[in-house]
Protein backbone atom coordinates (compact mmCIF):
# COMPACT_ATOMS: atom_id res chain seq x y z
CA UNK A 1 0.00 0.00 0.00
CA UNK A 2 1.77 3.03 -1.06
CA UNK A 3 -1.54 5.48 -0.29
CA UNK A 4 -2.07 7.19 2.86
CA UNK A 5 -5.16 8.78 3.75
CA UNK A 6 -5.97 12.77 3.45
CA UNK A 7 -3.21 12.85 1.21
CA UNK A 8 0.01 11.77 2.89
CA UNK A 9 2.03 10.65 0.10
CA UNK A 10 5.41 11.33 -1.61
CA UNK A 11 5.80 13.26 -4.83
CA UNK A 12 6.60 10.56 -6.64
CA UNK A 13 3.35 8.49 -5.79
CA UNK A 14 1.40 11.99 -6.75
CA UNK A 15 3.56 12.06 -10.01
CA UNK A 16 2.70 8.10 -10.79
CA UNK A 17 -0.95 8.66 -9.92
CA UNK A 18 -0.85 11.72 -12.58
CA UNK A 19 0.95 9.58 -15.24
CA UNK A 20 -1.72 6.83 -14.72
CA UNK A 21 -5.21 8.79 -14.29
CA UNK A 22 -3.41 10.29 -17.72
CA UNK A 23 -3.17 6.70 -19.40
CA UNK A 24 -6.56 6.05 -18.57
CA UNK A 25 -8.16 8.91 -20.03
CA UNK A 26 -6.22 8.44 -22.99
CA UNK A 27 -3.91 11.61 -22.77
CA UNK A 28 -0.47 12.44 -21.62
CA UNK A 29 1.00 13.23 -18.43
CA UNK A 30 2.17 16.35 -19.38
CA UNK A 31 -1.52 17.50 -21.09
CA UNK A 32 -2.92 20.92 -20.53
CA UNK A 33 -4.77 19.94 -16.65
CA UNK A 34 -1.42 18.25 -15.49
CA UNK A 35 -0.21 21.33 -13.38
CA UNK A 36 -3.42 21.92 -12.12
CA UNK A 37 -2.76 20.42 -9.03
CA UNK A 38 -6.02 22.04 -7.52
CA UNK A 39 -8.38 20.12 -10.83
CA UNK A 40 -10.26 22.81 -11.55
CA UNK A 41 -11.76 22.87 -14.71
CA UNK A 42 -14.11 25.45 -16.94
CA UNK A 43 -13.74 27.56 -19.46
CA UNK A 44 -10.76 29.27 -18.36
CA UNK A 45 -7.65 28.33 -20.31
CA UNK A 46 -5.59 25.47 -19.27
CA UNK A 47 -9.24 23.98 -17.85
CA UNK A 48 -8.97 26.70 -15.29
CA UNK A 49 -12.31 28.54 -14.16
CA UNK A 50 -11.22 31.67 -12.24
CA UNK A 51 -15.47 32.01 -11.21
CA UNK A 52 -15.10 28.23 -9.48
CA UNK A 53 -11.62 29.08 -7.71
CA UNK A 54 -13.18 33.05 -6.80
CA UNK A 55 -16.21 30.90 -5.18
CA UNK A 56 -13.91 28.72 -3.38
CA UNK A 57 -11.68 31.00 -1.58
CA UNK A 58 -14.73 33.04 -0.68
CA UNK A 59 -16.49 30.35 1.38
CA UNK A 60 -13.14 29.57 2.74
CA UNK A 61 -12.67 32.92 3.84
CA UNK A 62 -16.28 33.08 5.82
CA UNK A 63 -15.02 30.41 7.59
CA UNK A 64 -11.91 31.40 8.50
CA UNK A 65 -13.64 34.43 9.84
CA UNK A 66 -16.10 32.76 11.69
CA UNK A 67 -13.69 30.91 13.86
CA UNK A 68 -13.71 30.56 17.12
CA UNK A 69 -17.00 32.10 17.25
CA UNK A 70 -20.36 30.92 18.15
CA UNK A 71 -22.38 29.66 15.38
CA UNK A 72 -18.84 29.61 13.58
CA UNK A 73 -17.62 26.54 11.29
CA UNK A 74 -18.17 22.91 12.33
CA UNK A 75 -16.08 21.70 14.95
CA UNK A 76 -14.22 18.37 14.65
CA UNK A 77 -11.72 16.52 13.15
CA UNK A 78 -13.38 17.13 9.76
CA UNK A 79 -15.26 19.76 8.86
CA UNK A 80 -18.23 18.96 6.77
CA UNK A 81 -19.75 21.44 5.99
CA UNK A 82 -16.98 22.89 3.42
CA UNK A 83 -16.98 18.81 2.38
CA UNK A 84 -20.93 19.13 1.74
CA UNK A 85 -20.06 22.67 0.08
CA UNK A 86 -17.24 22.27 -1.99
CA UNK A 87 -19.08 18.98 -3.37
CA UNK A 88 -21.42 20.70 -4.87
CA UNK A 89 -19.49 23.22 -5.68
CA UNK A 90 -17.52 20.42 -8.26
CA UNK A 91 -21.45 19.45 -9.42
CA UNK A 92 -22.48 22.91 -9.99
CA UNK A 93 -25.99 24.60 -10.31
CA UNK A 94 -27.34 22.37 -13.69
CA UNK A 95 -28.20 18.86 -11.52
CA UNK A 96 -31.36 17.57 -13.53
CA UNK A 97 -33.73 16.51 -10.91
CA UNK A 98 -34.57 12.91 -11.63
CA UNK A 99 -38.40 12.36 -13.72
CA UNK A 100 -41.22 10.70 -12.87
CA UNK A 101 -40.87 8.38 -15.72
CA UNK A 102 -37.33 7.98 -15.03
CA UNK A 103 -38.23 7.12 -10.87
CA UNK A 104 -40.63 4.61 -12.10
CA UNK A 105 -38.37 2.54 -14.42
CA UNK A 106 -35.78 2.68 -11.75
CA UNK A 107 -38.47 0.95 -9.46
CA UNK A 108 -39.50 -1.63 -12.49
CA UNK A 109 -35.82 -2.35 -12.70
CA UNK A 110 -35.75 -2.92 -9.22
CA UNK A 111 -38.54 -5.02 -9.18
CA UNK A 112 -37.77 -7.22 -11.79
CA UNK A 113 -34.18 -7.92 -10.58
CA UNK A 114 -35.78 -9.15 -7.21
CA UNK A 115 -37.89 -11.65 -8.72
CA UNK A 116 -34.67 -13.15 -10.21
CA UNK A 117 -32.72 -12.97 -7.42
CA UNK A 118 -35.27 -14.69 -5.45
CA UNK A 119 -34.12 -17.95 -7.08
CA UNK A 120 -30.12 -17.26 -7.21
CA UNK A 121 -29.82 -16.75 -3.17
CA UNK A 122 -31.61 -18.11 0.06
CA UNK A 123 -31.13 -14.40 1.48
CA UNK A 124 -34.48 -12.50 1.25
CA UNK A 125 -34.83 -9.09 -0.40
CA UNK A 126 -32.80 -6.51 1.46
CA UNK A 127 -34.19 -3.43 0.68
CA UNK A 128 -37.32 -2.09 1.96
CA UNK A 129 -37.40 0.84 -1.01
CA UNK A 130 -35.65 1.61 -4.02
CA UNK A 131 -34.93 5.08 -5.05
CA UNK A 132 -33.48 6.85 -7.86
CA UNK A 133 -31.04 9.63 -6.45
CA UNK A 134 -29.30 12.42 -8.38
CA UNK A 135 -25.60 13.13 -7.47
CA UNK A 136 -26.50 15.78 -4.92
CA UNK A 137 -29.37 12.60 -3.17
CA UNK A 138 -26.19 10.53 -3.13
CA UNK A 139 -23.97 13.09 -1.34
CA UNK A 140 -26.46 13.82 1.07
CA UNK A 141 -28.06 10.28 1.99
CA UNK A 142 -23.70 9.22 2.42
CA UNK A 143 -22.83 11.70 4.24
CA UNK A 144 -23.45 10.39 7.86
CA UNK A 145 -21.40 6.82 6.46
CA UNK A 146 -18.67 9.07 5.23
CA UNK A 147 -18.19 10.39 9.11
CA UNK A 148 -17.94 7.41 10.39
CA UNK A 149 -15.43 6.29 7.83
CA UNK A 150 -13.39 9.73 7.73
CA UNK A 151 -13.80 10.64 11.50
CA UNK A 152 -11.54 8.09 13.21
CA UNK A 153 -8.27 8.32 10.46
CA UNK A 154 -8.41 12.72 10.66
CA UNK A 155 -9.55 12.08 14.43
CA UNK A 156 -6.14 9.85 14.90
CA UNK A 157 -3.89 12.46 12.67
CA UNK A 158 -4.56 15.61 14.22
CA UNK A 159 -4.22 13.80 17.86
CA UNK A 160 -0.73 12.96 16.82
CA UNK A 161 0.75 16.17 16.66
CA UNK A 162 0.04 16.85 20.42
CA UNK A 163 -0.17 13.30 21.92
CA UNK A 164 3.94 13.54 22.78
CA UNK A 165 3.49 16.58 24.22
CA UNK A 166 3.82 16.97 28.59
CA UNK A 167 1.03 17.71 30.04
CA UNK A 168 2.07 21.65 31.30
CA UNK A 169 3.13 21.87 27.31
CA UNK A 170 -0.17 20.70 26.52
CA UNK A 171 -1.57 22.89 28.82
CA UNK A 172 -0.12 26.13 27.42
CA UNK A 173 -0.83 25.30 23.60
CA UNK A 174 -4.58 24.69 24.21
CA UNK A 175 -5.67 27.94 22.62
CA UNK A 176 -3.41 27.40 19.50
CA UNK A 177 -4.01 23.71 19.42
CA UNK A 178 -7.97 24.31 19.53
CA UNK A 179 -7.05 26.52 16.27
CA UNK A 180 -4.98 24.14 14.94
CA UNK A 181 -7.53 21.62 15.29
CA UNK A 182 -10.42 23.98 13.27
CA UNK A 183 -7.39 24.79 10.45
CA UNK A 184 -6.87 20.69 10.31
CA UNK A 185 -10.58 20.25 9.97
CA UNK A 186 -10.98 22.60 7.02
CA UNK A 187 -7.70 20.48 5.24
CA UNK A 188 -9.74 17.71 5.74
CA UNK A 189 -12.64 18.96 5.01
CA UNK A 190 -11.39 20.70 1.42
CA UNK A 191 -10.22 17.19 0.61
CA UNK A 192 -12.93 15.22 1.30
CA UNK A 193 -15.06 17.72 -0.71
CA UNK A 194 -13.40 17.34 -4.06
CA UNK A 195 -13.17 13.58 -3.23
CA UNK A 196 -16.93 13.23 -2.93
CA UNK A 197 -18.07 15.84 -5.13
CA UNK A 198 -15.77 13.44 -8.00
CA UNK A 199 -17.18 9.96 -6.61
CA UNK A 200 -20.91 11.90 -7.23
CA UNK A 201 -20.08 12.10 -10.93
CA UNK A 202 -19.08 8.36 -10.96
CA UNK A 203 -20.93 6.22 -8.72
CA UNK A 204 -23.82 4.40 -10.21
CA UNK A 205 -25.69 3.03 -6.99
CA UNK A 206 -25.46 3.44 -3.19
CA UNK A 207 -23.20 0.26 -2.97
CA UNK A 208 -21.20 0.68 -6.47
CA UNK A 209 -17.55 0.56 -4.52
CA UNK A 210 -18.91 -2.41 -2.36
CA UNK A 211 -19.46 -0.58 1.22
CA UNK A 212 -22.86 0.15 2.73
CA UNK A 213 -22.78 3.92 2.22
CA UNK A 214 -26.43 5.05 1.77
CA UNK A 215 -29.52 4.31 4.85
CA UNK A 216 -30.45 0.90 5.63
CA UNK A 217 -32.53 -0.76 3.73
CA UNK A 218 -32.51 1.90 0.92
CA UNK A 219 -31.55 0.67 -2.57
CA UNK A 220 -30.46 3.42 -4.72
CA UNK A 221 -29.78 4.05 -8.49
CA UNK A 222 -28.46 7.16 -10.11
CA UNK A 223 -30.14 7.37 -13.62
CA UNK A 224 -27.86 10.43 -14.42
CA UNK A 225 -24.39 8.50 -14.10
CA UNK A 226 -25.80 5.14 -15.26
CA UNK A 227 -26.86 7.02 -18.30
CA UNK A 228 -23.41 8.43 -19.29
CA UNK A 229 -22.08 4.91 -18.55
CA UNK A 230 -24.26 3.68 -20.65
CA UNK A 231 -23.51 5.68 -23.59
CA UNK A 232 -20.49 3.78 -24.66
CA UNK A 233 -21.95 0.23 -24.19
CA UNK A 234 -23.49 -1.60 -27.22
CA UNK A 235 -26.04 -2.94 -24.51
CA UNK A 236 -29.67 -0.96 -24.55
CA UNK A 237 -29.55 1.41 -21.04
CA UNK A 238 -32.96 -0.35 -19.87
CA UNK A 239 -31.14 -3.96 -19.92
CA UNK A 240 -27.81 -1.88 -18.00
CA UNK A 241 -30.69 -0.47 -15.52
CA UNK A 242 -32.03 -4.27 -14.60
CA UNK A 243 -28.37 -5.63 -14.87
CA UNK A 244 -27.48 -2.75 -12.20
CA UNK A 245 -30.23 -3.03 -10.33
CA UNK A 246 -29.92 -6.77 -9.52
CA UNK A 247 -26.37 -5.91 -8.09
CA UNK A 248 -27.88 -3.47 -5.97
CA UNK A 249 -30.20 -5.25 -4.71
CA UNK A 250 -27.33 -8.60 -4.03
CA UNK A 251 -25.95 -5.94 -1.81
CA UNK A 252 -29.15 -4.90 0.01
CA UNK A 253 -29.67 -8.41 0.22
CA UNK A 254 -26.49 -9.48 2.20
CA UNK A 255 -25.84 -6.63 4.43
CA UNK A 256 -29.38 -6.51 5.28
CA UNK A 257 -29.67 -10.42 6.70
CA UNK A 258 -25.84 -10.50 7.54
CA UNK A 259 -26.35 -8.28 10.88
CA UNK A 260 -22.34 -8.41 11.98
CA UNK A 261 -21.27 -7.63 8.28
CA UNK A 262 -22.18 -3.74 8.43
CA UNK A 263 -19.98 -3.68 11.35
CA UNK A 264 -17.51 -5.65 10.32
CA UNK A 265 -16.55 -3.71 7.38
CA UNK A 266 -17.31 -0.18 9.09
CA UNK A 267 -15.23 -1.44 12.00
CA UNK A 268 -12.19 -2.36 10.06
CA UNK A 269 -11.86 1.31 9.18
CA UNK A 270 -11.73 2.31 12.76
CA UNK A 271 -9.53 -0.41 13.23
CA UNK A 272 -7.34 1.16 11.07
CA UNK A 273 -7.30 4.42 12.26
CA UNK A 274 -6.22 3.42 15.74
CA UNK A 275 -3.05 1.72 14.29
CA UNK A 276 -1.90 4.73 12.75
CA UNK A 277 1.66 6.60 14.00
CA UNK A 278 3.20 8.68 13.52
CA UNK A 279 7.76 8.86 13.49
CA UNK A 280 8.56 11.31 15.97
CA UNK A 281 12.03 10.49 15.78
CA UNK A 282 12.45 11.17 12.36
CA UNK A 283 10.18 14.03 12.85
CA UNK A 284 13.36 15.56 15.58
CA UNK A 285 15.86 14.71 12.90
CA UNK A 286 13.87 16.23 10.16
CA UNK A 287 14.00 19.46 12.21
CA UNK A 288 17.26 19.60 13.42
CA UNK A 289 18.59 19.85 9.57
CA UNK A 290 16.34 22.76 8.29
CA UNK A 291 17.62 25.65 7.63
CA UNK A 292 14.80 28.38 7.77
CA UNK A 293 15.82 30.04 4.81
CA UNK A 294 15.07 27.13 3.34
CA UNK A 295 11.73 27.72 4.20
CA UNK A 296 11.00 30.28 2.36
CA UNK A 297 12.01 28.42 -1.41
CA UNK A 298 8.98 26.38 -1.92
CA UNK A 299 11.12 23.63 -4.07
CA UNK A 300 13.33 23.09 -0.85
CA UNK A 301 10.66 23.00 1.48
CA UNK A 302 8.75 20.25 -0.94
CA UNK A 303 11.66 18.35 -0.98
CA UNK A 304 11.44 18.47 2.60
CA UNK A 305 8.14 17.05 2.63
CA UNK A 306 8.89 14.25 -0.02
CA UNK A 307 11.18 12.59 2.44
CA UNK A 308 8.36 11.02 4.61
CA UNK A 309 9.61 12.48 7.51
CA UNK A 310 5.74 13.86 7.87
CA UNK A 311 3.92 11.26 6.71
CA UNK A 312 2.03 8.36 9.34
CA UNK A 313 3.75 5.32 9.40
CA UNK A 314 1.81 1.87 8.62
CA UNK A 315 2.19 -0.33 11.66
CA UNK A 316 1.45 -4.18 12.00
CA UNK A 317 -2.31 -3.48 13.48
CA UNK A 318 -2.93 -1.02 10.54
CA UNK A 319 -1.96 -3.59 8.27
CA UNK A 320 -3.97 -6.72 9.92
CA UNK A 321 -6.84 -3.76 9.82
CA UNK A 322 -6.34 -3.06 5.81
CA UNK A 323 -5.98 -6.88 5.23
CA UNK A 324 -9.32 -7.85 6.94
CA UNK A 325 -11.25 -5.33 5.29
CA UNK A 326 -9.66 -5.76 1.88
CA UNK A 327 -10.49 -9.62 2.16
CA UNK A 328 -14.50 -8.65 3.52
CA UNK A 329 -14.83 -6.41 0.19
CA UNK A 330 -13.26 -9.18 -2.30
CA UNK A 331 -15.67 -11.49 -0.86
CA UNK A 332 -18.84 -9.55 -0.80
CA UNK A 333 -17.95 -8.13 -4.41
CA UNK A 334 -17.35 -11.72 -5.29
CA UNK A 335 -20.97 -12.97 -3.89
CA UNK A 336 -22.48 -10.17 -5.49
CA UNK A 337 -21.00 -11.32 -8.52
CA UNK A 338 -21.67 -14.77 -8.83
CA UNK A 339 -25.19 -14.18 -7.63
CA UNK A 340 -26.09 -11.71 -9.82
CA UNK A 341 -24.91 -13.95 -13.07
CA UNK A 342 -26.91 -17.10 -11.58
CA UNK A 343 -29.93 -14.91 -11.17
CA UNK A 344 -29.35 -13.40 -14.63
CA UNK A 345 -28.80 -15.67 -16.52
CA UNK A 346 -29.80 -15.64 -20.78
CA UNK A 347 -32.55 -13.64 -19.18
CA UNK A 348 -30.23 -10.41 -20.66
CA UNK A 349 -27.82 -11.19 -23.59
CA UNK A 350 -24.89 -8.83 -22.37
CA UNK A 351 -24.82 -9.49 -19.31
CA UNK A 352 -21.31 -11.47 -19.31
CA UNK A 353 -20.27 -8.30 -21.21
CA UNK A 354 -21.23 -5.56 -18.55
CA UNK A 355 -19.62 -7.85 -15.68
CA UNK A 356 -16.67 -7.73 -17.02
CA UNK A 357 -16.75 -4.15 -18.09
CA UNK A 358 -17.26 -3.89 -14.74
CA UNK A 359 -14.05 -5.70 -13.41
CA UNK A 360 -12.36 -3.94 -15.87
CA UNK A 361 -13.67 -0.43 -14.16
CA UNK A 362 -12.62 -1.59 -10.76
CA UNK A 363 -9.49 -3.36 -11.82
CA UNK A 364 -8.29 0.20 -13.66
CA UNK A 365 -8.67 1.99 -10.55
CA UNK A 366 -11.24 3.99 -11.91
CA UNK A 367 -12.30 7.40 -9.42
CA UNK A 368 -14.42 5.27 -6.95
CA UNK A 369 -11.18 3.26 -6.04
CA UNK A 370 -9.18 6.10 -6.15
CA UNK A 371 -10.86 8.55 -3.60
CA UNK A 372 -11.29 5.47 -1.33
CA UNK A 373 -7.66 4.48 -1.13
CA UNK A 374 -6.95 8.54 -0.42
CA UNK A 375 -9.63 8.80 2.46
CA UNK A 376 -8.95 5.09 3.93
CA UNK A 377 -5.90 3.98 2.56
CA UNK A 378 -6.83 0.91 1.08
CA UNK A 379 -6.64 -0.39 -2.55
CA UNK A 380 -8.85 -3.42 -3.40
CA UNK A 381 -6.72 -5.53 -5.58
CA UNK A 382 -9.10 -7.06 -8.46
CA UNK A 383 -6.70 -10.35 -7.70
CA UNK A 384 -8.39 -11.08 -5.21
CA UNK A 385 -12.14 -10.40 -6.26
CA UNK A 386 -11.40 -12.75 -9.40
CA UNK A 387 -10.45 -15.47 -6.92
CA UNK A 388 -13.07 -14.55 -4.32
CA UNK A 389 -15.53 -14.84 -7.20
CA UNK A 390 -14.00 -18.36 -8.11
CA UNK A 391 -14.62 -19.46 -4.88
CA UNK A 392 -18.22 -18.85 -4.47
CA UNK A 393 -18.82 -20.63 -7.99
CA UNK A 394 -17.09 -23.42 -7.19
CA UNK A 395 -18.77 -23.85 -3.58
CA UNK A 396 -22.13 -23.18 -5.33
CA UNK A 397 -21.80 -25.83 -7.75
CA UNK A 398 -20.26 -28.43 -5.37
CA UNK A 399 -22.21 -27.94 -2.19
CA UNK A 400 -25.48 -25.91 -3.43
CA UNK A 401 -26.71 -22.47 -3.15
CA UNK A 402 -27.55 -23.12 0.97
CA UNK A 403 -24.40 -24.17 2.00
CA UNK A 404 -23.11 -21.15 0.32
CA UNK A 405 -25.14 -18.51 1.71
CA UNK A 406 -24.85 -20.22 5.05
CA UNK A 407 -21.22 -19.07 5.35
CA UNK A 408 -22.86 -15.47 6.19
CA UNK A 409 -23.68 -16.77 9.28
CA UNK A 410 -20.96 -16.31 11.16
CA UNK A 411 -17.38 -14.05 10.99
CA UNK A 412 -15.42 -17.04 11.84
CA UNK A 413 -16.97 -19.59 8.80
CA UNK A 414 -16.08 -16.79 6.09
CA UNK A 415 -13.04 -18.41 3.74
CA UNK A 416 -9.36 -16.24 4.55
CA UNK A 417 -6.74 -15.64 2.11
CA UNK A 418 -4.93 -18.74 2.18
CA UNK A 419 -8.44 -20.41 1.52
CA UNK A 420 -8.53 -17.99 -1.68
CA UNK A 421 -5.80 -18.99 -3.26
CA UNK A 422 -6.22 -22.96 -2.56
CA UNK A 423 -10.07 -23.11 -2.18
CA UNK A 424 -10.38 -26.85 -2.18
CA UNK A 425 -9.49 -27.72 1.55
CA UNK A 426 -12.15 -24.80 2.36
CA UNK A 427 -15.11 -26.68 0.34
CA UNK A 428 -13.80 -29.75 1.30
CA UNK A 429 -14.94 -28.72 5.07
CA UNK A 430 -18.42 -27.38 4.16
CA UNK A 431 -19.08 -30.73 2.01
CA UNK A 432 -17.55 -32.98 4.21
CA UNK A 433 -19.77 -32.60 7.75
CA UNK A 434 -19.50 -29.12 8.47
CA UNK A 435 -23.00 -28.01 6.93
CA UNK A 436 -24.32 -28.51 10.36
CA UNK A 437 -22.79 -25.64 11.17
CA UNK A 438 -23.22 -22.98 8.77
CA UNK A 439 -27.17 -24.18 9.47
CA UNK A 440 -26.62 -23.26 12.84
CA UNK A 441 -23.52 -22.97 15.19
CA UNK A 442 -25.29 -22.66 18.78
CA UNK A 443 -27.41 -26.11 17.68
CA UNK A 444 -23.41 -27.70 17.18
CA UNK A 445 -22.09 -26.29 20.28
CA UNK A 446 -25.26 -27.51 22.11
CA UNK A 447 -24.19 -31.12 20.42
CA UNK A 448 -20.86 -31.10 21.26
CA UNK A 449 -21.53 -30.34 24.92
CA UNK A 450 -24.25 -33.04 25.28
CA UNK A 451 -21.33 -35.52 23.45
CA UNK A 452 -19.04 -34.43 26.02
CA UNK A 453 -21.07 -34.80 28.45
CA UNK A 454 -22.56 -38.72 27.71
CA UNK A 455 -18.41 -39.49 27.83
CA UNK A 456 -18.20 -38.16 31.08
CA UNK A 457 -21.12 -40.10 32.53
CA UNK A 458 -19.70 -42.98 31.10
CA UNK A 459 -16.16 -42.65 32.27
CA UNK A 460 -17.77 -42.00 35.80
CA UNK A 461 -20.36 -45.42 35.36
CA UNK A 462 -17.19 -47.50 34.27
CA UNK A 463 -15.45 -46.25 37.70
CA UNK A 464 -18.10 -46.93 39.96
CA UNK A 465 -18.06 -50.31 37.86
CA UNK A 466 -14.55 -51.23 38.58
CA UNK A 467 -14.99 -50.20 41.86
CA UNK A 468 -18.27 -52.69 42.63
CA UNK A 469 -15.83 -55.51 41.08
CA UNK A 470 -12.82 -54.65 43.40
CA UNK A 471 -15.34 -55.00 46.66
CA UNK A 472 -16.58 -58.41 45.21
CA UNK A 473 -13.31 -59.74 45.14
Amino acid sequence: MTDFPFGFSSRDDDERKRREDAERQGGEANGPDANNPFGFGGPGAGGFDPAQLGQMLTSLGQMLSGMGQPGGPQAGPVNYDVAKRLARQQLGSSVTPVSASTTSAVADAAHLAELWLDSATTLPAGATKTVAWTANDWIEETLPTWKRLCDPVAQQISGMWTATLPDEARDMAAPMMGMLGQMGGLAFGSQLGQALGQLAKEVLTSTDIGLPLGPTGTAALLPAAISEFSAGLEQPESEIMVFLAAREAAHQRLFGHVPWLRQQVLGAVEDYARGIKMDFSALEQAAQGIDPMALSDPSKLEEILSQGAFEPQTTPEQKQALERLEMLLALIEGWVEVVVTEAIGDRLPGAGALAETLRRRRATGGPAEQTFATLVGLELRPRKLREAAALWRRLTADAGMDARDGVWAHPDLLPDSADLDSPAGFIDSVIGGGTTAFDDPLAQLAETEARERDAAKQASEGDNGSEDDSADQ
